[in-house]
């Protein structure tokens, strides 16, 4: 449990720090690139409801949102307890340690980022500001690592999409996505130390789309 526990605490340090640095020092659509990678960026932008950017209800859609995660989040808590007390293997209690610390990650922004930011149109923002953008409940989260590694045009014969502009990888996302990330592709890859009894890789992918 203490190793567990560790796990989760770095992550979780590693993640509100790049957020609230990121907040702190990057005006909104902000980006920048590192080593002068073009595709290698950190690109602020906020993400109000699932992964994606996926938004659905407004403010009680987003208040419904949190409360799953927070479901979520105690059910993946007793998951760990109870791999740890059964004492099952190191694979499955770092996997979960990850998923937890990543879905813990998002929620403290989705909680109280609303509280103790301000958001304004131009400029950063100001941590603990009296003119907060939110309230509990009702946070953004934040998004920040972008790898546009090809840019290019959807062949013409592709029906709709046909001469659009295409980027792989468009995904923009945090410390906390790749933890949840690390932790569903160890359970996937190292299904059978992980479930010796059983096979459930594929249930797995459903974590990372419900706390995303």
């Amino acid at each position: 449990m203490k190793k567990a526990l560790v796990i989760i605490f770095l992550i979780l340090v590693i993640d509100q720090i790049s957020k609230i640095y990121v907040k702190t020092h990057f005006e909104l659509s902000e980006s920048i690139q590192v080593m002068g990678l073009d595709w290698f960026q950190i690109y602020f932008v906020q993400n109000n409801g699932m992964a994606w950017g996926t938004e659905f209800g407004g403010k009680i859609g987003k208040l419904i949102l949190t409360l799953f995660r927070l479901i979520a989040v105690t059910g993946i808590g007793y998951w760990l307890y109870n791999s740890i007390k059964e004492k099952k293997h190191l694979v499955l209690l770092v996997a979960i340690s990850f998923i937890l610390a990543g879905a813990l990650g998002n929620i403290i922004d989705s909680l109280f980022y609303g509280l103790i930011f301000n958001d304004p149109q131009h400029g950063v923002a100001t941590l603990f500001s009296e003119d907060n953008y939110g309230t509990l409940f009702h946070g953004k989260v934040v998004d920040m690592f972008y790898f546009p590694i090809w840019r290019g045009e959807f062949p013409s014969w592709i029906p709709k999409y046909g001469g659009q502009p295409f980027t792989f990888f468009n995904a923009i996302f945090n410390v906390a996505d790749s933890a949840i990330t690390i932790g569903v592709t160890l359970l996937i890859l190292f299904n059978k130390k992980a479930f010796p009894n059983e096979n459930i890789a594929t249930d797995t992918i459903y974590v990372e789309s419900s706390i995303n």
